[in-house]
């Protein structure tokens, strides 16, 4: 039994109360399923800006009536401290993922960009600290490497953030520092790489890159690439996402906490790479599906070249163990958007 198996069944021994800002989003509702499906008791925030209720609504189809109603949902925005106040009352551990989560959608609008993303994450830390949660875990970005020219990164050596939202989570990090330091708040900050999985919203300007592709190939659409291809990216697996942020909560190994980490599987995969893998995924799932070659666009503001995870410090100091490299996850999400665009044709179908 490994150190996440054996911390699972402590959890249930032991039950605290858990806050998940951003519950409706995609990486908010893998939390809620997991904690849920763990017999915990958890409390949602979520604005529905970026997030949506069919999130939820999915939760709720996979947990049991009794773990269901061990969550209270409060509909409000953290850029309100009153808000932020009531959600974190009597709360043990909080998981921060609410965040304008887009590099491209903060370069037109740097202040909606700050106004949710820093404001918003001040507004959580003081209400951490007014209601002395015990751990404040908090979603960073790989983005905060900005031209860091190095292939792999590594937590100490960060570069110049190339959009607001980089520089929305470098100030994250910064004011996390100081609450720990001026009010002895214990934080994580987990500096995720390119999370996908099931959930994750194929639809508008800025979706991820995967459900957007899988949506284009599976409808016979032309996919675009931004630059020659070559560019590359760490892809994680939510669950692995998932893992780490109930490891950071509570973590009690000397020096890990008021740290932050990178959050990945480390292995490097080019966009090229990527899109073969999903079409050939999606051509074993259905082959009448047909091979289609995508057209190449100019690289676009604000993206890194190369974003390649050193998880050693997680590893190490959280005893993060990701359980799904990137083709295995890969194969999970393809499966499940296929057969959630099944369902939903059948339903459309019915009415």
């Amino acid at each position: 039994m490994n150190q996440y198996e054996k911390l699972q069944a402590q959890l249930r021994e032991t039950p605290k109360r858990w806050l998940i800002t951003g519950a409706a989003g995609f990486i908010g509702s893998h939390l809620l399923e997991h904690l849920l499906l763990l017999d915990l008791h958890v409390v949602g925030l979520d604005n529905f800006a970026t997030g949506n209720q069919r999130n939820l609504d999915a939760v709720q189809g996979l947990v049991s009536a009794g773990q269901w109603a061990r969550f209270e949902f409060i509909e409000g925005d953290i850029r309100e401290l009153k808000v932020c106040q009531q959600a974190c009352a009597r709360v043990d551990y909080v998981l921060h993922q609410a965040a304008l989560g887009s590099v491209p959608l903060s370069i037109p609008d740097p202040i909606r960009c700050h106004e949710s993303n820093v404001t918003g994450f001040l507004n959580m830390l003081v209400a951490g600290r007014d209601n002395q949660v015990a751990r404040f875990v908090y979603a960073s970005s790989c983005a905060i490497y900005g031209n860091n020219p190095d292939p792999a990164k590594i937590e100490t050596k960060i570069g110049r953030p190339l959009s607001p939202y980089a520089a929305s989570k470098e100030i994250n990090e910064v004011y996390a520092t100081a609450f720990a330091e001026a009010y002895k708040l214990e934080t994580v900050g987990l500096r995720y790489f390119n999370v996908f999985g099931p959930r994750q919203d194929p639809d508008g300007p800025y979706a991820a890159v995967i459900p957007k592709w899988a949506a284009s190939i599976v409808n016979r659409e032309p996919v675009e690439i931004y630059g020659d291809g070559e560019t590359s990216r760490d892809f994680c697996y939510v669950q692995n996402v998932v893992q780490a942020n109930l490891l950071a909560a509570t973590v009690n190994t000397t020096g890990a906490v008021n740290q932050v980490y990178n959050i990945a599987v480390g292995n490097r995969t080019t966009l090229n790479q990527l899109y073969r893998m999903i079409q050939d995924g999606l051509r074993d799932l259905d082959p009448e599906l047909p091979i289609q070659e995508c057209t190449h666009r100019e690289f676009r503001a604000g993206d890194v070249r190369h974003s390649l995870a050193d998880v050693g410090k997680a590893k190490r100091l959280l005893r993060y163990a990701p359980k799904y490299p990137t083709s295995r996850g890969l194969k999970l999400t393809l499966a499940w958007f296929m057969s959630s665009k099944l369902g939903s044709e059948r339903s459309l179908c019915a009415k």
